[in-house]
């Protein structure tokens, strides 16, 4: 059934926030997949990463997304998401993918201790290196984009819920 609404985007850009208004103003559900991790793993995500490493982390992340079941749910993703074809996959077959797209620029200015907030970078990589590596796949997996500079939550979820409208 593709009866849900996946929100997808780097971290910062408001999905978890943006995909709680979404479900009240449409009736739907919410789940946030990072709380799901969480709750499954008895950990905080940065404790995963630090703990078991990103490509463990990765895995488990494909797991928990790859498997989620719901209707009438708006799902807030992982940014770290859109790096499984399979989970990827499945949320699209479960529902339509809306990216939350925000400038690099902004998310810099918006977002806080990367570790803490459980965002995947490599060695050495940097926000910037992240945001250059998965605007694309955002671009690549979304059937809808709407811009989220502003962070206006309500002008966002009026957005989001007209172009479902028209699908």
């Amino acid at each position: 059934m593709n009866d849900n609404v996946i929100l997808i985007g780097m971290p910062g850009a408001g999905k978890s926030t943006i995909g709680i208004v979404l479900a009240k103003v449409l009736g739907y559900d919410f789940i946030d997949s990072d709380l799901l991790i969480q709750k499954q793993e008895k950990k905080l995500l940065w404790q995963i990463m630090q703990e078991q490493g990103i490509q463990r982390f990765n895995e488990i992340e494909e797991q928990v997304n790859s498997t989620i079941q719901s209707h009438h749910t708006v799902i807030a993703t992982g940014g770290s998401a859109v790096y499984s074809p399979k989970s990827m996959a499945h949320l699209s077959e479960i529902g339509t993918i809306v990216y939350l797209r925000t400038s690099y620029e902004v998310l810099k200015n918006r977002l806080g201790d990367l570790n803490k907030r459980g965002v995947v970078l490599r060695p050495g990589q940097t926000l910037e290196d992240l945001y250059q590596e998965r605007v694309p796949l955002y671009e690549q997996y979304a059937r809808i984009t709407v811009p989220n500079d502003d962070f206006n939550i309500s002008r966002t979820v009026a957005q989001i819920v007209s172009d479902l409208q028209i699908r």
